[in-house]
């Protein structure tokens, strides 16, 4: 069996990913019903052709989509819809979630005869916007293959990872790189505009060499000109991949120190009021740790 446009689309979370992918979706031509919590974000994509989803009704709806924030939010609206779940349904999660609670929620559609696909994504907003995303695909690979036209319509690629969990596992493993490399870069960044460097002229300047990434020509420029906005990757979202990769390193007796490094830079930073901010001002932090030390230096050239 095969997906096509003429299938019905349920769509559950319109955040910053699962807004901008449904608007990948109605512009190829399918038919979406679209469900968030704060029923407010789902105005836009209700103007672009969207139809309000009642979760009461989610049988009507074949292919099942999920985007949310975490493990929890993901199980509250799974446990919701569960009554009403119908057997042959598809649910494809895009959620980037802990391998455990992918197991245990696969486990529990299976008792419904539903099937579960965890397809986390790579690529941020801007893959989103663009249909450009990479998606790490876990579960029967059949059912992957049938959903293929609309993976076409998110993405440039999808790669089945392997069993249920393994797209999950793939993807802790891409923002831990991402997360790691986050905290890496905002170093990079401080240490220049310290030594007199125009941080401006980093991106261009590294462009193409060994140093270089997507991370890097996202950030650097955010964090040199301190300009955060329009958010593309939120702090919190970041601290909590972090930590499941660790809690996933433990299962296997797995030491990763670089990793717990990035996650207590992340987190703290976190806490000082910034989860909902974007990955690039974590620079803030790497130059407030600067401070101290630069104001003792001052107090005692004053004495």
């Amino acid at each position: 069996m095969s997906y096509t446009k003429q299938t019905k689309i349920a769509f559950l979370g319109m955040g910053l990913m699962g807004s901008r992918m449904t608007t990948r979706l109605l512009q190829a031509g399918f038919e979406v019903a679209v469900w968030n919590r704060t029923a407010k974000a789902c105005d836009p994509l209700l103007a672009q052709g969207a139809k309000l989803l009642n979760l009461e009704a989610i049988s009507d709806y074949p292919i099942v989509l999920i985007c949310l924030s975490d493990d929890d939010a993901v199980q509250s609206v799974f446990d919701f819809i569960k009554p009403n779940l119908t057997a042959k349904q598809v649910i494809v999660d895009f959620s980037s979630l802990s391998v455990d609670k992918t197991k245990s929620l696969a486990e529990e559609s299976k008792s419904k005869n539903v099937t579960w696909i965890d397809s986390p994504v790579s690529g941020g907003t801007t893959g989103a916007e663009n249909g450009s995303l990479v998606i790490f695909a876990g579960g029967d690979a059949n059912v992957i293959e049938s959903l293929s036209d609309i993976y076409a319509a998110l993405s440039q690629r999808v790669t089945r990872m392997g069993d249920t969990g393994t797209g999950q596992a793939t993807k802790i493993c891409n923002q831990l790189i991402v997360a790691a490399n986050s905290t890496l870069i905002a170093e990079a960044v401080a240490l220049a505009a310290q030594a007199g460097v125009d941080t401006r002229l980093l991106a261009p300047a590294l462009a193409d060499g060994f140093a270089d990434s997507k991370p890097f020509q996202i950030l650097a420029p955010r964090m040199a000109t301190h300009l955060f906005e329009p958010v593309q990757w939120k702090v919190k979202t970041l601290s909590k991949d972090l930590n499941n990769a660790l809690k996933l390193a433990e299962q296997f007796d797995l030491d990763i120190p670089v990793a717990k490094q990035a996650f207590s830079q992340l987190s703290a930073h976190q806490q000082l009021g910034h989860a909902e901010e974007d990955l690039a001002t974590v620079i803030q932090y790497v130059e407030k740790s600067a401070q101290p030390p630069l104001l003792i230096g001052f107090m005692i050239l004053m004495l």
